[in-house]
């Protein structure tokens, strides 16, 4: 137990004078104010999302990450606006930031096929170390663990700054192409004497949704594969995603690769009015024994609202 914590304190620790990573979404289409700003509206009608992952809990310093948000689009300002909070917790609540951001997408047709959006997001965010928590080396008895108060100074507490972020989003009937820039300002995040930028998080995705079969009663096929692939990158993280998507009716299911690190499995089902998923994700790094995988839950409530007269494309991207 003794090697477990200090392993935390030093992991948790670490944020503090290098530079960090934003936490991911597995499911990060049913995230979609997340994964790209430009997403704000599309759905049309209101929307509220809600998600919650659980990375990693048989570590004694597990990593969970919620987050909540409206969107819907209006006709007076030509796109869409949404509101988005998001809590991550690493090592139990030892180092926590929450945000909170408003967006703008602004929606340009450029043909009766394909239209543009394009998305702006302001967030504030605070992350705060709580220092009674971690654990040090000088605290440790060969025999009876950890019963000494560490001689290292606390330091630490909260800061708080402004951020902004950017997205586009092209799309038609089937296929979508969007690429978004987090933290354009490079925020200072550091909780101790000195400056630690934020890193700039860049994000490519695209994808499509292939009918198949005949098409049901309102023409549109009762089941379609969507493949899709995204590309991250965050300073010297890189991440690729590709997976596929299968929509039957209200059930559908997806597998990921993601690489280096994951195998990643999808069940969810969907309404007209709601939408729920459940994925896990199998860790294929050498932590695969000790993790116990990641779990993640979205949750989707679609409200009705009035016929606009102006037809506003939705994007065929995947429910989750």
């Amino acid at each position: 137990m003794g090697r477990a914590a200090l392993w935390l304190a030093l992991l948790v620790a670490a944020p503090l004078s290098a530079w960090g990573q934003d936490p991911q979404f597995t499911q990060f289409y049913a995230n979609p104010l997340y994964l790209n700003p430009a997403f704000a509206g599309t759905a049309r009608c209101p929307r509220v999302v809600l998600n919650y992952r659980n990375q990693w809990p048989a570590l004694s310093g597990t990593f969970v990450t919620t987050s909540a948000s409206y969107d819907q689009d209006v006709r007076g300002i030509l796109g869409g606006l949404g509101l988005l909070v998001t809590n991550d917790q690493a090592g139990k609540g030892t180092l926590t930031t929450t945000t909170i951001s408003g967006i703008y997408s602004y929606t340009q047709a450029v043909s009766r096929k394909f239209s543009i959006k394009a998305g702006f997001q302001a967030t504030y965010f605070q992350k705060s170390l709580d220092w009674n928590k971690l654990t040090f080396g000088d605290m440790i008895d060969p025999n009876r663990g950890f019963i000494y108060q560490t001689n290292d100074v606390p330091r630490g507490g909260k800061v708080g700054n402004a951020d902004f972020s950017a997205g586009i989003l092209g799309y038609s009937d089937i296929f979508f192409v969007g690429f978004a820039a987090h933290h354009l300002t490079q925020p200072n995040e550091s909780l101790i004497v000195g400056t630690s930028k934020m890193p700039m998080k860049l994000t490519a995705h695209a994808g499509a949704a292939i009918p198949l079969g005949q098409r049901g009663k309102y023409g549109a096929a009762k089941t379609k594969i969507a493949p899709n692939v995204l590309y991250m990158q965050q300073a010297a993280f890189r991440q690729l995603n590709l997976g596929l998507y299968v929509d039957h009716g209200p059930i559908i299911a997806g597998v990921w690769y993601r690489s280096k690190d994951a195998f990643i499995a999808l069940i969810g089902f969907h309404t007209d009015r709601l939408k729920f998923g459940y994925s896990y994700d199998v860790t294929t790094s050498k932590l695969t024994t000790a993790t116990a995988g990641s779990h993640e839950v979205s949750l989707t409530l679609q409200f009705n609202c009035k016929k606009k007269r102006r037809r506003v494309r939705t994007v065929p991207c995947p429910t989750f």
